[in-house]
């Protein structure tokens, strides 16, 4: 993936269905068997590398093989066979270096792999997409994308590929390409449409009142936009895109191929009770409190869903900071060149102490509402969890408030040296129907675990149960009982911090 301080944590849920990673929820699929979402249990695992050995995943239903991106110190995708889901076995791999990209995300479909690579030459140049044959291997199409493509995906319908151009600068910003969005319409020869964000600039005032984040030293508009992830409606008529350091979502028409809304997400108060969070990482213990604090949500994975006709998007709330060389917007409350406000912050000798909120990380490029150099708020980077809006008008429905981080410290699984940056770092997402119920799958890289809700009703979910992963779960790929080698439902966590895919099944009813 395109990376940023450890790596930037681009999650793919997959619905092999369509052997894709984006296909709809609400899209009908052929349950052989009766199992219960709450019952899932690790079958199967295999490790192929060492860190960033195993990123993201993507299943071929018609050759019953894994394709999964390696950049442990190669370049290529991995393929394992997976026929028998307890005896993962790895028996080729595609070679990458012949194409002067380095691997970001695959996505399958019907005997197609669709590998997204940024350059290898120079990141800032455009990136490209390769598209291979899933039983030999074999090159079908070459073509060029926007710059740093960090996650793909193909449509339900099978008609277009979609990559989400991340477009970052290099270290002194002295190149800073346009991020972007690539529609590949497969139906055409694999014809590009590569879309940027120019003409919202216009908006801009109106998007950043409403919690949209626009921060560079070029002061570039259509620049600043950093696309991360994609879902596409079941109908294949709709993509939504996240924005993850805009702190917003993008929605796409694919029939005209343009982007028609922009999505301010806004902030999360933690100053509420139901989203007390832990700040300090060096206080020995786990302490969940409320702040006058501001939390951003930039998402990083996004699904979308339908209940009763509603259509709606999930997102993962990871959030995330930009750090160059010329342009940083993440600092400690304690750092010497944060100056709180004395009248919004009477007590800011006191909260600027280790022992309150000095350890915790914020954006010191918000919060000066008024222009004199001082910061009137304080805004964090990251929700802390997982939020449910209405796909048409962008309106929060549910937010998980702080179940994610408390569930896992009750499980043990919480990293409190996280507890200064984003906690358990909820970045992937994905819902799915297994029944009759809609079931969403969160992915927390720091508490390296999966939850599981049943999200039936998008504004009460319910908590299922925690899967418990390998290091640094960067990939899940949910495979439908009726897609499945074995017939039986299977959840595959790719583990980039030790290589590692364990594999999940659930009991049945």
């Amino acid at each position: 993936m395109v990376k940023k301080s450890v790596a930037v944590l681009a999650i793919l849920f997959l619905i092999v269905g369509c052997d894709n990673n984006n296909n709809d929820s609400s899209k009908p699929t052929e349950e052989t068997v009766n199992e219960n979402p709450s019952t899932f249990k690790e079958i199967g695992s295999i490790t192929i590398g060492g860190t960033a050995a195993a990123e993201i995943s993507a299943y071929d239903e018609t050759t019953k093989k894994l394709f999964t991106v390696n950049n442990s110190g190669v370049n290529r995708i991995d393929i394992i066979d997976l026929s028998d889901p307890s005896k993962p076995t790895i028996v080729g791999k595609i070679d990458l270096t012949v194409y002067n990209g380095a691997a970001n995300s695959v996505s399958t479909y019907n005997g197609k792999v669709a590998v997204a690579m940024e350059s290898t030459i120079n990141k800032q140049d455009p990136g490209k997409v390769a598209v291979f044959e899933a039983s030999n291997y074999a090159l079908v199409k070459e073509v060029a994308v926007g710059a740093l493509p960090d996650m793909i995906t193909y449509s339900p319908d099978g008609k277009f590929i979609l990559t989400a151009n991340e477009g970052e600068p290099n270290d002194t910003y002295s190149q800073d390409p346009d991020g972007s969005v690539s529609i590949i319409d497969i139906t055409s020869n694999y014809a590009v449409t590569t879309l940027n964000f120019a003409s919202f600039t216009s908006q801009l005032a109106d998007l950043k009142a409403k919690g949209f984040r626009i921060a560079s030293p070029t002061n570039n508009f259509a620049a600043d936009i950093e696309p991360e992830y994609i879902t596409v409606s079941a109908d294949s008529k709709t993509a939504w895109v996240t924005l993850q350091e805009n702190n917003g979502i993008a929605k796409i028409d694919l029939a005209s191929k343009k982007i028609t809304q922009l999505f301010p997400l806004g902030y999360k108060d933690y100053n509420l009770a139901e989203n007390a969070l832990d700040i300090n990482d060096k206080d020995g213990g786990v302490v969940f409190s409320t702040w006058k604090l501001k939390g951003l949500f930039n998402p990083d994975a996004i699904s979308n869903f339908e209940v009763n006709n509603v259509q709606y998007i999930v997102t993962a709330n990871e959030g995330d900071a930009r750090e160059y060389s010329a342009f940083t917007d993440v600092r400690r409350i304690n750092h010497s060149s944060v100056i709180l406000d004395p009248i919004a912050f009477p007590n800011a000798a006191l909260l600027k102490n280790d022992a309150n909120m000095g350890r915790l990380n914020i954006n010191v490029k918000m919060g000066d509402t008024d222009g004199d150099g001082d910061l009137d708020e304080l805004v964090a980077f990251g929700g802390r969890s997982f939020s449910i809006w209405n796909a048409s008008t962008g309106q929060i429905v549910f937010d998980s408030k702080n179940e994610l981080d408390k569930k896992a410290y009750e499980a043990g699984l919480y990293d409190d040296g996280r507890s200064d940056d984003k906690g358990v770092e909820p970045e992937a997402v994905y819902v799915t129907k297994m029944g009759d119920k809609q079931i969403l799958f969160v992915g927390m890289e720091r508490a390296d675990a999966v939850m599981v809700f049943d999200v039936s009703n998008p504004t009460a979910p319910k908590y299922l149960q925690t899967l418990k992963t390998g290091d640094a779960p960067e990939g899940l790929l949910f495979i439908p009982a009726s897609k499945s080698p074995t017939k039986r439902t299977l959840v595959l966590a790719s583990c980039e911090g030790d290589g590692s895919i364990k594999i999940f099944q659930p009991e049945l009813n």
